[in-house]
Formats: structure tokens, C-alpha cells, sequence
């Protein structure tokens, strides 16, 4: 359980990471059943109700991309710091001028690139068990990226330098996949990723070789849930394309 305390810090402390979840569309279901925090607990504390332990604290911090002692720190006043969030913004900014000007769109793509590779530089070794969950956020990331850098293709005629920025960031989107679907606490969104670019199957063809709509795949490949049916039929089917 997590400690009850009656101070100021615990509801913008709270407030703050309830944000930060919604923002990264992560679900108090989520949460429990990653065995993070239960539902009970994390309403308590997102209501500042409850301040919860240290460990508990860790793993809140981890699953939202934020540094340790950020949630301390927001108890005592502080501001959250969140450079990816600011990329992010700032990529949404330079796409919305009607101009659509794709040097401004390269470079901003460029300079999330860097915000992502440090954040991929902080990761836990990929022998961690630890790795898998904590490579969620920035594959996340990175999905943000791709899609508004695929929106910034359709809309900016012979413009190879965006065309160049989204390479790096599938390239980097592929690399770290693979690693994370080699770490002992991969996910199955992150195994079913690289089984199914490893054998040349389209999210079409895994999803006809379940019987399941191509949401179903595109769900786990971005770490959403699921039945429990459709994630037997893609372990087997990982299984199968993995001998």
C-alpha cells in the first residue's frame, strides 16, 4: 500500500503524472496489469490522496519517460521537465504554417532525433529484464514522430531532406525494436514487431494468418491490449515464423 500523508506537494505531484499518463494514452488499467501500481493505488495518488513508495515511485517515473526523483522534485515545487515533450511540440508547430516548409520540417525531425537518441542512451542494458518496459516510451515516441514526419512527406513536393529525416527515424524505430525484442522482459508487441519484419510479413499478413483485423496487430505493435485469444494466435504465430 502506498503511504497516506497529508501534504500540499501530493496533489500537483499527482495531477502531474495523471497528465503525463493521459498524455502517452497509458491506462490505469495499464498500469496494474504491468504490475506497476494497482488502479485503487494510482487513483489515490493521482487524486493526492497518497504518496507512493519509492519503488512504486521508480517504476511510475520509468513507464512515463520521466528521470529519477522527478515525482519528489514535483512535490517540492518543482516544475516537470520534459524535453520530449517540448520536441514534440515544436514538431507540431513548424508542420502548421500553410507553407509547409521542409527544411523547417527536417530540422525539427532532426532535433527530436536527438532528444530521442539520449533518452536511448539512458536505457538500461538490454541484458536488463528492465529494458523491454523501459523502451516503451521512446519506441512511442518515436511511432509520434514517424507519423507527423509521413504527414510532412504527403504534403511537401520533391523535398528529399525530409524524405532523409523520415529513414532516420524508421531506421531507428527498427533498431531499437529489435533490441528490445531481444531483452528478457520483451514485450509481445515488441517480439511480434521484429518476428514479422524479420520474415517480410506486412501487418495485413499477420493479421489473415490470425483471422484477425489488421487493428488487432497494429494494437500490439503499439503496445495497446488485447484478447487474450488474439495474443495466443500471435505468440503461435511468432513461434511459427521464428523456427
Amino acid at each position: 500500500m502506498p503511504e497516506v500523508v497529508d501534504a500540499p506537494g501530493i496533489a500537483r505531484a499527482g495531477a502531474a503524472f495523471a497528465t503525463r499518463r493521459k498524455e502517452l494514452g497509458i491506462s490505469q488499467r495499464e498500469l496494474a496489469a504491468r504490475k506497476v501500481i494497482s488502479a485503487p493505488a494510482l487513483i489515490a495518488f493521482e487524486k493526492g490522496r497518497a504518496w507512493p513508495r519509492e519503488r512504486t515511485r521508480a517504476l511510475l517515473e520509468e513507464v512515463v519517460g520521466w528521470p529519477a526523483g522527478t515525482l519528489a522534485n514535483v512535490r517540492t515545487g518543482d516544475d516537470v521537465t520534459d524535453d520530449r515533450a517540448k520536441v514534440r511540440a515544436t514538431i507540431t508547430t513548424t508542420l502548421a504554417p500553410s507553407d509547409g516548409s521542409a527544411p523547417l520540417i527536417a530540422g525539427a525531425v532532426d532535433v527530436a532525433m536527438n532528444t530521442v537518441r539520449a533518452a536511448i542512451a539512458t536505457l538500461p542494458d538490454p541484458a536488463d529484464p528492465r529494458f523491454g518496459d523501459a523502451a516503451r516510451t521512446v519506441l512511442r515516441d518515436l511511432r509520434q514522430l514517424e507519423a507527423i514526419t509521413v504527414k510532412a512527406v504527403r504534403t511537401s513536393a520533391n523535398a528529399p531532406g525530409v524524405i532523409r529525416a523520415l529513414a532516420t527515424v524508421r531506421r531507428a524505430y527498427d533498431d531499437l525494436m529489435f533490441t528490445a525484442a531481444e531483452s528478457p522482459g520483451a514485450t509481445l508487441g515488441q517480439r511480434l514487431y521484429t518476428a514479422r519484419r524479420r520474415a517480410n510479413l506486412s501487418v495485413a499478413e499477420v493479421a489473415d494468418a490470425v483471422s484477425a483485423p489488421t487493428e488487432v496487430v497494429a494494437a500490439v505493435e503499439g503496445e495497446q491490449p488485447v484478447s487474450a485469444g488474439d495474443a495466443a494466435r500471435l505468440e503461435a504465430l511468432i513461434a511459427t515464423v521464428s523456427e
